[in-house]
Protein backbone atom coordinates (compact mmCIF):
# COMPACT_ATOMS: atom_id res chain seq x y z
CA UNK A 1 0.00 0.00 0.00
CA UNK A 2 2.72 2.50 1.29
CA UNK A 3 4.49 1.72 -2.57
CA UNK A 4 1.26 2.56 -4.34
CA UNK A 5 0.83 5.70 -2.29
CA UNK A 6 4.12 6.91 -3.43
CA UNK A 7 4.61 5.63 -7.01
CA UNK A 8 1.22 7.56 -7.66
CA UNK A 9 2.76 10.83 -5.96
CA UNK A 10 5.52 10.34 -7.91
CA UNK A 11 3.65 10.46 -11.09
CA UNK A 12 1.29 13.34 -10.10
CA UNK A 13 4.45 14.90 -9.14
CA UNK A 14 6.16 14.31 -12.53
CA UNK A 15 3.20 15.20 -14.09
CA UNK A 16 3.36 18.77 -12.61
CA UNK A 17 7.19 19.26 -13.56
CA UNK A 18 6.30 18.27 -17.31
CA UNK A 19 4.22 20.59 -17.30
CA UNK A 20 6.65 23.73 -17.06
CA UNK A 21 9.47 24.05 -19.33
CA UNK A 22 13.43 23.92 -18.72
CA UNK A 23 14.80 22.17 -16.23
CA UNK A 24 11.89 21.15 -14.52
CA UNK A 25 11.05 19.36 -17.47
CA UNK A 26 14.45 17.52 -17.63
CA UNK A 27 14.28 16.79 -13.63
CA UNK A 28 10.76 15.22 -14.32
CA UNK A 29 11.95 12.69 -16.53
CA UNK A 30 14.92 11.52 -14.18
CA UNK A 31 12.53 11.87 -11.12
CA UNK A 32 9.79 9.09 -12.80
CA UNK A 33 12.36 6.83 -13.80
CA UNK A 34 13.87 6.60 -10.22
CA UNK A 35 11.13 6.84 -8.36
CA UNK A 36 8.79 4.11 -10.25
CA UNK A 37 11.61 2.29 -10.42
CA UNK A 38 12.10 1.81 -6.78
CA UNK A 39 8.62 0.14 -6.62
CA UNK A 40 9.31 -1.75 -9.74
CA UNK A 41 12.37 -3.36 -8.22
CA UNK A 42 10.92 -4.16 -5.30
CA UNK A 43 8.11 -6.41 -7.18
CA UNK A 44 10.25 -8.18 -9.13
CA UNK A 45 11.83 -8.88 -5.97
CA UNK A 46 9.15 -10.89 -4.38
CA UNK A 47 9.73 -13.09 -7.60
CA UNK A 48 13.34 -13.72 -6.96
CA UNK A 49 15.03 -17.04 -7.26
CA UNK A 50 16.93 -17.09 -4.09
CA UNK A 51 17.51 -15.13 -1.33
CA UNK A 52 20.71 -13.50 -3.11
CA UNK A 53 18.25 -12.44 -6.32
CA UNK A 54 15.63 -11.06 -3.49
CA UNK A 55 18.41 -9.42 -1.62
CA UNK A 56 19.85 -7.95 -5.24
CA UNK A 57 16.36 -6.71 -6.51
CA UNK A 58 15.90 -4.77 -2.87
CA UNK A 59 19.57 -3.03 -2.88
CA UNK A 60 18.62 -1.88 -6.44
CA UNK A 61 15.41 -0.70 -5.41
CA UNK A 62 17.09 1.03 -2.50
CA UNK A 63 19.84 3.16 -4.92
CA UNK A 64 17.00 4.53 -6.75
CA UNK A 65 15.49 5.21 -3.35
CA UNK A 66 18.55 7.47 -2.58
CA UNK A 67 18.79 8.84 -6.57
CA UNK A 68 14.75 10.18 -6.12
CA UNK A 69 15.95 12.00 -2.58
CA UNK A 70 18.53 13.66 -4.61
CA UNK A 71 16.35 14.65 -7.65
CA UNK A 72 13.74 15.95 -5.06
CA UNK A 73 16.46 17.57 -3.03
CA UNK A 74 17.30 19.10 -5.84
CA UNK A 75 14.30 20.92 -7.07
CA UNK A 76 13.16 21.61 -3.33
CA UNK A 77 16.78 23.51 -2.85
CA UNK A 78 17.10 24.98 -6.03
CA UNK A 79 13.21 26.53 -5.18
CA UNK A 80 12.03 25.38 -8.48
CA UNK A 81 8.92 23.85 -6.71
CA UNK A 82 7.04 24.92 -3.82
CA UNK A 83 9.12 23.06 -0.85
CA UNK A 84 5.76 22.89 1.17
CA UNK A 85 4.40 20.68 -1.61
CA UNK A 86 7.86 18.47 -2.55
CA UNK A 87 9.06 17.92 0.92
CA UNK A 88 6.28 16.07 2.30
CA UNK A 89 7.19 13.88 -0.90
CA UNK A 90 10.50 14.12 0.34
CA UNK A 91 9.61 12.62 3.41
CA UNK A 92 7.82 9.49 1.98
CA UNK A 93 10.49 8.73 0.03
CA UNK A 94 13.05 8.71 2.77
CA UNK A 95 10.62 6.44 4.75
CA UNK A 96 10.84 4.15 1.35
CA UNK A 97 14.52 4.14 2.30
CA UNK A 98 14.31 3.31 5.89
CA UNK A 99 12.14 0.59 4.75
CA UNK A 100 14.43 -0.96 2.79
CA UNK A 101 17.30 -0.53 4.73
CA UNK A 102 15.77 -2.50 6.77
CA UNK A 103 14.75 -5.37 4.94
CA UNK A 104 18.07 -5.60 2.92
CA UNK A 105 19.89 -6.02 6.70
CA UNK A 106 17.27 -8.48 7.66
CA UNK A 107 17.82 -10.58 4.50
CA UNK A 108 21.44 -10.13 4.79
CA UNK A 109 21.49 -11.80 8.49
CA UNK A 110 19.29 -14.38 7.18
CA UNK A 111 22.04 -15.41 4.24
CA UNK A 112 24.58 -15.21 6.95
CA UNK A 113 22.77 -17.66 9.12
CA UNK A 114 22.33 -20.50 6.31
CA UNK A 115 26.00 -19.79 5.81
Amino acid sequence: MYFTQARTAIVKACTFLDEKSGVCRTLSKQLLRSGTAIGANVRVAQSAQSDKDFLSKLEIALKEERETEYWLEILIESELVDKSKFESLLQETREIGKILVSSTRKVKEKINKLN
